[in-house]
């Protein structure tokens, strides 16, 4: 496993991270088998390893698994979804954000959390505040650094001058969405990253499923009828896939292997992480850790899905509330005039 520098930080990461999403016992794992690939993955050489306090009850199931074990690894963790029916559980004011992280440090059973990151922007709060307790947490030693999910770059240059401007600690690093389907962040957020040195982990590599080699044009699969019905009925995503599974069948590469060395392969990203549930997963993705893609593959590649652009959406992406509340977008009829 070749480690990479996360951001400026100096902490160095695996390309190949850990998601634990799949390890919440709501997804229909028993907690011992979870712990089983936690463990195969570390001593594979995977070192980071990122969980939420909005996943059930996967920060207990990963912080079981690292009794003994917690010094060698990133152990990242997040915040700002909601966890209960309580209004103010949720978000990233102060009054959370202090909350949050003592729950989190008890549920992993650590006295430290390496990277801390805020899971969705919060419009609600002053990205001020955010800064300034987040900035806190690491001079008292519970985090040592903190990082974003899912902002645009825009918001990352503004959090960035408030730092600098406060005196706070910096952005570290930045969770987006990213995959041979899903190449927005191509255009400003990597470019923004890497001027401002932050470290990218990337959820979603596999497309959610939809690269995963088991999805195809007119074929009844689980996959398709599990809960991402929408994304895998996408007729765009469908056909560049079609397109991918030609291109991975020239290339004698599957197309897991595929989909995750072109993650890794952009000079923006520190790692990308993968959701295996079962063992069987993990293997068959720890088993192309170290393919390399040449300039002919990822032109192929470009000419599908072009760079900086998204085919479709994913189903768990977020979608900032200027495009879901019709009113941030219009202006009131009375002051500009009825038709």
């Amino acid at each position: 496993m070749q480690y990479r520098t996360l951001g400026r930080t100096g902490i160095k990461v695996s390309p190949y991270a850990l998601g634990a999403l799949m390890f919440a016992t709501s997804m229909g794992n028993e907690p011992a088998e979870s712990e089983r690939i936690i463990h195969r993955a570390l001593d594979a050489g995977i070192n980071l390893v990122d969980t939420s306090d909005a996943y059930a009850d996967s920060e207990e199931v990963v912080g079981r698994a690292l009794k003994g074990r917690r010094d060698a690894v990133v152990l990242a963790t997040k915040f700002g979804r909601p966890v209960d029916d309580d209004p103010n559980h949720t978000g990233a004011s102060r009054r959370w954000i202090m909350q949050a992280v003592e729950r989190s440090l008890k549920r992993l059973q650590t006295d430290w959390i390496d990277v801390y990151q805020l899971h969705r922007p919060d419009p609600a709060t002053d990205m001020e505040e955010t800064l300034s307790a987040l900035t806190d947490l690491v001079r008292q030693g519970k985090i040592r650094a903190f990082g974003t999910s899912n902002l645009d770059a825009s918001e990352i240059v503004e959090a960035h001058a408030i730092s600098e401007r406060r005196g706070y600690e910096r952005l570290r690093t930045e969770q987006p969405a990213y995959s041979l389907l899903n190449r927005g962040i191509e255009r400003e957020v990597l470019p923004v990253a890497q001027r401002t040195g932050m470290g990218i982990l990337t959820w979603g590599p596999l497309g959610q499923g939809m690269l995963t080699g088991r999805v195809r044009r007119g074929q009844e699969t689980d996959v398709i009828r599990s809960r991402f019905l929408t994304s895998f009925s996408d007729a765009r995503r469908l056909d560049a896939v079609e397109e991918y599974v030609a291109l991975v069948s020239d290339a004698g590469i599957s197309m897991p292997h595929l989909a995750m060395a072109f993650v890794i392969a952009h000079p923006g990203v520190t790692s990308a992480l993968l959701g295996a549930r079962t063992m069987e997963q993990l293997d068959d993705l720890l088993a192309g850790v170290d393919t390399v893609l040449d300039d002919d593959l990822l032109d192929r590649i470009d000419a599908i899905v072009p760079p900086g652009t998204d085919i479709g959406t994913l189903d768990q992406a977020y979608v900032p509330p200027s495009l879901q509340d019709p009113g941030l977008r219009r202006r009131p009829v009375s002051s500009r005039g009825a038709v």
